[in-house]
């Protein structure tokens, strides 16, 4: 009896341990966080990723010309969404890319491509 409870105490300790966890500052499933150096070379190699992929997909020629705007969020793996500056041609538009990355399993995935 003594050891069930002790079962018991030690469940509801770790299911505590795991709410609080999963909703302080750092944990998985918080929401999106800025990108602070947009020129950091994974970031710029994410989006370049982003617009080859889309390119290859749609059909189109865009070429990148900056990252304008980034942010990351936590999940199996990392997402980051982009806002890319990319010429179309003689103009420059903005589009907004979602990627899915996970290095540890050299998986990368476009899950969203969108002008903005």
């Amino acid at each position: 009896m003594r050891l069930l409870i002790v079962a018991a105490a030690a469940v509801l300790l770790l299911l505590q341990v795991l709410a609080a966890g999963a909703t302080r500052d750092g944990a998985a499933g918080r929401g999106w966080e800025p990108i602070k150096n947009l020129n950091d070379p994974y970031v710029q190699e994410i989006a370049k990723f982003a617009i080859k992929t889309h390119n290859d997909e749609a059909k189109t020629g865009l070429v990148l010309e900056k990252v304008v705007k980034g942010e990351t969020q936590v999940v199996a793996g990392t997402n980051y969404k982009l806002v890319v500056a990319a010429k179309d041609g003689a103009d420059t538009k903005n589009f907004e890319a979602v990627v899915w990355d996970k290095p540890w399993e050299h998986f990368r995935s476009l899950t969203s491509f969108k002008p903005v």
